[in-house]
């Protein structure tokens, strides 16, 4: 009997939903000011990445190369990253939209060390205020497909593989 292998679309919705709870969970007890929370995203995702490729491995019994594995990892950053992407933009504008005047004071607070002329910071920061929210999910959709990038190779070198395995024989694709 052939074991069921795990999409990566279920594996990046749990993926998503734990960075989502986590996050919630951290800006809301104040912790998300602390330094090193912001790393903790980035260690949720490697683990869960590098759990995607792993358990890919397991259901396959090793029958995987790693290019299907890498694959099968960046499928499931894909999902994860997409369902991120909805997530921030949701949060930007409805649950969380003082993030965006926490990081404008912090905008105006640099302009002003710099002697910005008063009429060119209001024009910047009106500008930042503008575009705050499509470079925010531009910027965590990005950094997330490179990141899930690195833990997929990272994932699909540390899943075990069957040396015996001939591609060219696969139809688990």
């Amino acid at each position: 009997m052939e074991q069921k292998v795990t999409t990566p679309a279920i594996k990046g919705l749990i993926l998503a939903l734990a960075l989502i709870v986590i996050g919630l969970a951290t800006h809301f007890s104040g912790l998300d000011k602390t330094s090193g929370m912001g790393a903790l995203q980035f260690v949720i995702l490697a683990a869960g990445v590098t759990w995607a490729c792993i358990s890919y491995a397991k259901q396959l019994n090793g029958n995987v190369t790693f290019g299907n594995t890498f694959a099968h990892g960046f499928k499931t950053t894909a999902a994860a990253t997409a369902i991120i992407g909805l997530y921030t933009f949701i949060s930007l504008k409805f649950i969380m939209p003082e993030m965006i005047d926490i990081g404008l004071e912090e905008a105006r607070k640099g302009m002003i060390e710099k002697n910005m002329p008063a009429d060119q910071m209001e024009q910047g920061l009106a500008m930042a205020r503008k575009f705050a929210v499509p470079f925010a999910v531009a910027g965590s959709v990005l950094m997330f497909l490179i990141m899930g990038c690195i833990f997929s190779l990272l994932g699909a070198a540390v899943a075990k593989k069957n040396p015996n395995y001939n591609p060219l024989e696969d139809n688990n694709n």
